[in-house]
C-alpha cells in the first residue's frame, strides 16, 4: 500500500471518531477513485444507506469537477425525497479541495444543509 493510501486511512480513522451519522442528522460520506465520484447518506446508529448518487449514471461529456458538482446535485434531490434536511458531511480523508468542494458546494447550494 503506497504512503498517500495510508496517510489517507489515518485521516479517516481520526475523522470518523470525531463524526457519526444519527438518524436526525446522517453522514453524508464522499468516495473519489480516478475517474468516479461517489455520495452516500447513512444513519451509523442502525448502519443503514439511507440514499446514494454517483458520477457511474451521468453519460453526458464533462470535466470530473463538473460531475461532482452534478453528484451533489443528485445526493441533495435524493436526500430531499427521504426526508433528509440536514446532514454531517464526511470527506473521508480527502482533501477539502477540488472534486470533493465542488460536490459539497453543489450539494449545499440545492438545499442540504452541513
Amino acid at each position: 500500500m503506497s504512503d498517500k493510501i495510508k496517510r489517507r486511512i489515518r485521516i479517516k480513522a481520526h475523522i470518523r471518531q470525531r463524526i457519526s451519522g444519527t438518524a436526525e442528522r446522517p453522514r453524508l460520506s464522499v468516495f473519489r477513485s480516478n475517474s468516479q465520484i461517489y455520495a452516500q447518506i447513512i444513519d451509523d446508529s442502525k448502519g443503514t444507506t439511507l440514499a446514494a448518487a454517483s458520477s457511474l449514471k451521468i453519460t453526458d461529456k464533462m470535466t470530473k469537477t463538473e460531475q461532482a458538482a452534478k453528484v451533489g446535485k443528485l445526493i441533495s434531490d435524493a436526500a430531499k425525497s427521504a426526508g433528509i434536511e440536514s446532514v454531517v458531511f464526511d470527506r473521508n480523508g480527502y482533501l477539502y479541495h477540488g472534486r470533493v468542494k465542488h460536490l459539497a458546494d453543489a450539494a449545499r447550494e440545492a438545499g442540504l444543509k452541513f
